[in-house]
């Protein structure tokens, strides 16, 4: 039994929830104070180096998610498998928590190779990621922020895969993508905060990701969202440290060899 049943079906929230779930979520960063003793970057550093406005990035994401819907009504469309009295039989939970965990994988791989070969491909960076590296000091409402060619290649069909290999049912669809969104939102939002389980559990978080949108260190953490797994294994791992500022908050600094 979940909240939404009888008010909408699986396919519905697994199109639509991830959507909602990340405008509250960014939202929710957008709206904090500045919180200067927790950023990454200074409100200076954020309005000098970005090179997109805040206006344009929130319609470059409405269209990423547009495409995103669309796919995912198709995907849900095509694999709906009810039994004889319209139901859906569901696994156990231990079987979900297998398939979730397959799903991370999947999406980690499918992501770090597309996303790297993007930086590796000079026409792609040039015309179609570079985009995303226009925000060269992140926040939340920008994690998706990507030329849609990307957004759908990238995300879109890094999501669809994950569903078909992993082989879970649109329900749990529902909180794989939503926790999916949670996690690429929290990893662009520029703040180290504390008590913040995704920094506390995954070595892929904030700073990880941050050293990536820094100018030297593009061609390093492409693994994304959720382990450095891939990273670490081809060579393309770079460690960081926290250093605090003078003036409040941190800074992400590659470690020098």
């Amino acid at each position: 039994m979940v909240f939404w049943e009888g008010y909408a079906s699986d396919e519905t929230m697994g199109t639509f929830a991830p959507l909602v779930v990340y405008w509250l979520y960014a939202g929710f960063y957008q709206l904090l104070p500045p919180l200067d003793k927790y950023r990454l970057h200074t409100r200076t550093e954020e309005n000098e180096k970005n090179l997109v406005p805040l206006g344009s990035v929130i319609k470059g994401v409405l269209l990423q998610q547009f495409f995103q819907a669309v796919v995912a009504e198709l995907l849900f469309l095509i694999t709906s498998n009810t039994s004889s009295s319209g139901d859906v039989v569901q696994p156990s939970l231990p079987i979900q928590a297998v398939q979730f965990v397959i799903a991370m994988l999947v999406m980690d791989t499918w992501q770090y190779f597309v996303h790297r070969y993007m930086h590796l491909n000079k026409f792609l960076y040039r015309h179609i990621h570079s985009q995303h590296h226009k925000l060269v000091v992140p926040y939340a409402i920008g994690a998706l922020y990507n030329h849609p060619l990307e957004g759908l290649l990238l995300d879109t069909f890094g999501g669809a895969i994950s569903f078909l290999v992993s082989g879970m049912t649109a329900r749990t669809a529902v909180f794989f993508f939503c926790f999916a969104v949670i996690k690429t939102v929290d990893d662009h939002c520029g703040l180290r905060l504390p008590g913040n389980i995704f920094h506390l559990l995954f070595q892929n978080n904030t700073a990880y990701h941050d050293i990536h949108h820094q100018l030297q260190g593009t061609k390093f953490n492409y693994s994304q969202p959720f382990f450095p797994l891939w990273d670490k294994l081809l060579g393309t791992y770079a460690a960081y440290t926290l250093v605090k500022r003078p003036e409040g908050g941190y800074e992400a600094r590659l470690k020098k060899d």
